[in-house]
């Protein structure tokens, strides 16, 4: 895989398209393979992008969060395993940044940037299976995680443990992927986001120093801290959004090239049917309606992060119901978008090859992992009774 050009000064989003044109061309390919994208992830390395939103001080490209999505929505067009990946190295930044002291996220940062860190996830608050134990100065984490997104191939992961002798209290650490005792499965093999390597993984009595554990201030502690959830979770809405548009756009492609008018039509192509440009006309009223909330809300978080510790409870429960919203959004006409995109294909548009259910597989894979049942009940409790979101790891 070549790397992007480096012969004039590019923007962040420039060195994204030129990367997902490269990804672009393997995506159908490797969807059906699954496994980890090796190449892609080490041209990531390559590219600088690992460190988009490191401030500039530490060595990164000091990306807004605004900037930062709009990369991952570059990737989610033509390859949302990427995306994802690519958007949890960042929500792994943002972890140590809001639940650490700057003595330990200071470095990391460092270290990210100039060795071009990938840090992969095991960080699943949900599942509790995997304790720790306590000695003097350092502990050990032993149990099993589900749903370790990007940890494979990483150099660094979020791995949490429930401490069953403070009450079940979730301690989270940032520790080397290839510390003794930490084994990855490999066994992700699921119908969408194949390429994510969020299969499963055994710590069996990993060592964790006392200065990989992030209790200073802690998850969840501050309104500040408690924008980790946020950040996933407009990370996911912009995932969402940019399957979308690239599904979108591979329909409007194959209509305007390949489809056939129905014998009953009297329209001469496809583009002229008025039942087709229906649909079109729908699909875009949604993307649009996405879009605009979408980037709202990263608006509002840009500002929210830059406030830091000034951030108040008020102004996060405000940006959680912005973000909250979009993702809404963005869950419900993106399926509709990648299920009816077939209705202005044909049936020829259905043959294997062209695997144009990936977008409809990857999405409903994702959005699955937080049922958009409990969102919308969320912003109806603000709706009808003013009642503001509870942060949670999931709000």
């Amino acid at each position: 895989m070549s790397l992007p050009s480096r012969n004039t000064v590019q923007t962040p989003l420039q060195i994204a398209r030129e990367l997902a044109a490269q990804f672009a061309e393997t995506a159908i390919e490797r969807d059906a393979r699954g496994g980890t994208p090796k190449a892609e992830r080490d041209a990531l390395r390559a590219s600088g992008l690992l460190g988009l939103m490191i401030p500039t001080q530490y060595g990164g490209l000091g990306a807004s969060w605004s900037e930062t999505f709009e990369v991952v929505r570059q990737f989610a067009r033509v390859d949302s395993s990427i995306a994802h990946v690519f958007g949890f190295q960042h929500l792994m930044l943002a972890t140590v940044r809001l639940f650490s002291r700057p003595e330990q996220w200071q470095p990391w940062y460092e270290l990210t940037a100039r060795k071009h860190w990938f840090w992969g996830n095991a960080l699943n608050p949900l599942d509790t299976r995997t304790v720790v134990k306590h000695f003097d100065g350092w502990c050990e984490f032993s149990g099993k995680k589900s749903f370790c997104s990007g940890a494979s191939d990483s150099e660094m992961l979020i791995a949490s443990a429930v401490d069953e002798s403070a009450g079940g209290k979730l301690l989270i650490a940032a520790i080397p992927s290839g510390r003794t005792g930490i084994t990855l499965h490999g066994d992700w093999n699921n119908i969408g986001q194949r390429q994510t390597d969020s299969g499963s993984a055994t710590f069996e009595r990993v060592r964790v120093e006392h200065s990989e554990l992030l209790l200073d201030p802690g998850p969840l502690s501050t309104p500040f801290a408690c924008l980790r959830p946020l950040i996933a979770q407009l990370h996911f809405a912009n995932m969402f959004l940019g399957i979308t548009e690239g599904a979108f756009e591979e329909a409007r492609q194959y209509t305007l090239n390949e489809s056939r008018p129905w014998f009953r039509s009297t329209a001469r192509h496809s583009g002229e049917d008025p039942h087709v440009l229906r649909h079109y006309g729908e699909f875009w009223v949604g993307l649009e309606s996405v879009r605009l909330l979408v980037e709202r809300a990263a608006e509002l978080l840009d500002r929210a992060w830059a406030k830091e510790q000034a951030l108040g409870a008020e102004e996060r429960a405000q940006l959680a119901l912005a973000i909250g919203t979009a993702k809404v959004a963005a869950s419900r006409h993106g399926l509709d978008i990648c299920n009816r995109l077939f209705e202005v294909t044909g049936a020829r548009a259905t043959h294997a090859s062209l695997r144009f259910d990936r977008h409809w597989r990857n999405l409903r894979t994702q959005t699955l992992h937080d049922p958009v049942d409990y969102r919308i009940h969320e912003l109806g409790e603000w709706a009808l009774n003013g009642t503001r979101p509870t942060p949670t790891f999931y709000s």
